[in-house]
């Protein structure tokens, strides 16, 4: 017998025997047929699985799972100022977490996660079964795929989305480290109290930076991450408290077990009590103004773009300094709004802001800033809005522009103590458009130097110094200081613009004033020291931060000129006496604008230069509204509340460093007592000296009366009363005016010639696009 027919032979006794058995024996399968099939079904599952893992991909991270708070800090590099962003999530690298932290964690959720390949059969298998029992759903999901869950997919409780996990949990523990896949389960991974990633959480619940966490405060926040909500002991039911602890507790005894931790260590752990729920570090406050200034310091130095700025994840390390930060707020309270009642006087003494800054002159760094009392009710910062004239504060840089030009355009020369014309409304020669600006009060000064023309703040001396120097080499001047060339109001083809119908910010304005504190070096101020990003996967972003060499402006020896001379403008005669109070060497300038809209105050030590601007704004149509009557005030000067407001703030941020003098070389002697007033009528010989007839030009600056034949001699300051004959200047004392050095007089109207029919008056435009008035004034 063959062998083919001994095959056939028995397979057909097996089919006889078969037939033989009962009929509910030969419905069950043969063991030969039970084989094949559960061979052919862990093949096809093999098969399916091969193909599902190539198939599913690692898709890209979600974006809830990169989204990441700006965090600003003051110079300290450890105060926070504010977060910015929708979600509060600082990434750090797994170097930044104590090794300890990773290992509590770790112990509390995954303690094959340095054995496993991304996923735990055992685990899975050991969930599905007690989910099947009744003991509630559990995933049983390792590190890896917790991490892929919240970097990659979703929260959604599905089949689909748990098949997805494992295969991209699998691809992601052979593509990545262990200590990659630690550090993105950390940084992605919700600890509650709206902190994501465990930086946050660190801060959220014990106010210290991740890399500060202690043994029992890292295994607390491992703890946290089995129920974060329910598991916050400061809000927990006693129930859910006994939970927490105890599942802190299995973190610590899981660390023995692991080898991470000796008994002795461990029963020595205390539990950690966090601290109390903290509100979240918005913008309220002065955050905002800051964060605003720190933004557009970046963006327009070119740093980083504002897209990648407001991607987030940004460590962003000022330059402000807290406690001068503090005392500029302190400052406008005390000097400012303590003097405003805005039931009593509510059509004055509402809607009065003030825009401040303050800067190294000799780095350019922002120390502090002022844009408002509180960015959540008033989010426009003042400390950068370009649409205020800073008046008389120009007027330093009119002299600086004359002194590089040394002489006028018909060759005579000019220095500080040249004298011109202090006659009031006496119309400028040689400018581009008719222009006669009256002093304030209308008072005539006489034949004076330009120095005494900067300490009274004399209108119809500077427009024509202006227009003597060059128009164009003013403007010219004024952006090298710092002043930037886009502001309105510089235009050379009106001669109003050398009374200072320029519009820069505070902030502008606090630089071009630092470039004269530093000797004519320039600095274009910033505000931001450091910044870094930790991206996923732990590379640090470390963007190149602009150097910040000093570039030439203008010579020492004319920066240090006009600093002698804007010395004693903080002087008892000067219209910034109310800075004598800072009690140290100041130098300064008053300003006032056109119809009392603005008043400034900038000056400097040797060591700060800071500015303060006083308006007030419709808050509906934006409109700027005079001064007068602010805090019950007919006017409202740059002597008054600006320069009030600075010496409070300049007295706090300079407390305890040592008095600094001035290191000045003007390259000429002591002017002597010839740089005041003089009896006689103005010579030929002086620029622009010769005393024209009165000239028809814009209305006094002010909101007083001018004064009748009776008046006292020149004007005091608004509310700050000129002192005595006999008190001298600290700064640099000068002879006071005498029987022969008679004092301006303010003439009377009634002894004025008739005029002429007026012409039009010089117009600039303002910051809305309308014609303003120049801006003459103190």
């Amino acid at each position: 017998m063959t062998l083919s027919t001994r095959r056939q032979a028995k397979r057909a006794a097996r089919r006889e025997a078969r037939r033989a058995l009962p009929l509910w024996r030969r419905m069950l399968p043969t063991w030969r047929i039970t084989l094949g099939t559960l061979t052919a079904l862990l093949l096809l599952a093999v098969g399916a699985f091969a193909v599902l893992y190539v198939i599913v991909p690692v898709p890209d991270p979600n974006a809830h799972a990169v989204a990441q708070n700006n965090i600003y800090l003051y110079a300290d590099g450890a105060t926070e100022i504010a977060r910015t962003g929708a979600v509060n999530r600082t990434d750090v690298t797994i170097d930044q977490i104590p090794l300890q932290t990773q290992q509590a964690v770790v112990s509390a959720e995954d303690r094959t996660f340095h054995q496993n390949r991304g996923i735990d059969l055992k685990g899975m298998l050991r969930a599905g079964w007690n989910t099947l029992l009744g003991k509630g759903m559990q995933g049983g999901s390792t590190i890896t795929q917790q991490y892929v869950k919240n970097y990659y997919l979703t929260q959604d409780q599905t089949f689909e989305r748990k098949g997805r996990e494992l295969f991209i949990a699998l691809k992601v523990d052979q593509q990545r480290s262990k200590n990659e896949i630690l550090a993105g389960y950390l940084n992605s991974s919700y600890f509650g109290r709206g902190a994501y990633g465990i930086q946050s959480a660190a801060h959220a619940y014990y106010g210290v930076d991740v890399s500060q966490l202690t043994l029992g405060q890292g295994a607390y926040l491992a703890a946290l991450l089995q129920a974060p909500s329910l598991y916050d002991v400061r809000t927990a039911t006693p129930a859910n408290r006994e939970k927490a602890v105890a599942r802190w507790n299995y973190a610590l005894d899981g660390m023995v077990q692991l080898g991470f931790l000796t008994t002795a260590d461990r029963n020595a752990a205390t539990f950690p009590e966090p601290i109390d729920p903290q509100p979240a570090t918005g913008l309220a406050g002065q955050a905002g103004y800051l964060v605003g200034v720190a933004d557009d310091y970046l963006i327009s130095s070119g740093t980083i773009d504002a897209a990648t700025l407001k991607a987030g994840g940004w460590r962003i390390t000022t330059t402000f300094e807290k406690p001068k930060q503090d005392a500029f707020v302190k400052a406008v309270q005390d000097e400012l709004t303590g003097e405003l009642d805005p039931k009593a006087r509510p059509t004055t003494d509402t809607d009065v802001r003030v825009a401040g800054a303050s800067v190294e002159p000799a780095t350019g760094r922002v120390v502090a800033v002022y844009g408002g009392p509180d960015y959540a009710k008033q989010p426009f910062n003042d400390a950068l809005r370009q649409d205020n004239q800073i008046g008389s504060t120009f007027k330093p840089i009119d002299l600086a522009a004359g002194l590089i030009a040394q002489h006028t355009v018909d060759g005579r020369p000019i220095t500080t103590e040249t004298r011109y014309d202090g006659t009031s409304e006496r119309p400028v020669t040689g400018g581009p458009t008719p222009y006669a600006p009256p002093n304030e009060d209308d008072v005539d000064y006489g034949n004076i130097t330009l120095r005494y023309a900067m300490v009274k703040s004399v209108n119809s001396v500077y427009a024509q110094e202006g227009v003597d120097a060059g128009l164009a080499r003013v403007r010219d001047t004024a952006v090298k200081l710092g002043i930037p060339d886009s502001v309105r109001g510089m235009d050379p083809a009106n001669t109003s613009m050398t009374l200072g119908t320029a519009t820069p910010s505070a902030l502008d304005l606090a630089g071009a004033y630092a470039t004269l504190a530093n000797h004519g070096q320039a600095h274009t101020p910033w505000s931001v020291q450091k910044l870094e990003r930790v991206n996923p996967g732990g590379a640090v972003d470390v963007p190149k931060m602009p150097d910040h060499q000093a570039t030439d402006a203008v010579g020492r020896n004319i920066a240090d000129s006009v600093t002698d001379v804007l010395r004693d403008v903080v002087s008892p005669r000067g219209t910034g006496s109310a800075a004598l109070d800072l009690g140290r060497p100041a130098a300064g300038k008053t300003g006032t604008t056109d119809a009392n809209l603005s008043a400034w105050f900038a000056g400097y030590t040797p060591e700060l230069t800071t500015t303060v601007g006083l308006f007030r704004e419709n808050p509906k149509s934006h409109a700027k509204e005079p001064l007068a009557g602010t805090a019950g005030l007919t006017r409202i000067n740059g002597g008054a509340f600006p320069t009030k407001i600075w010496t409070d703030y300049m007295t706090a941020a300079l407390s305890g460093t040592p008095t600094r003098q001035f290191d000045l070389q003007t390259g000429h002697t002591d002017p002597g007592p010839d740089s005041w007033p003089t009896t006689g009528a103005p010579t030929s010989s002086s620029p622009s000296a010769t005393t024209p007839s009165h000239a028809p030009s814009a209305p006094a600056a002010t909101d007083q009366p001018n004064p009748g034949p009776g008046a006292p001699s020149a004007p005091a300051t608004t509310d700050q009363p000129n002192p005595g004959p006999g008190a001298p200047s600290p700064q640099n004392p000068r002879p006071t005016p005498s029987q022969d050095q008679p004092s301006p007089s303010s003439r009377p109207t009634q002894t004025r010639s008739a005029r002429p029919s007026d012409p039009p008056t010089t117009t600039t435009a303002g910051p809305t696009g309308t014609a303003v008035a120049p801006a003459p004034a103190r």
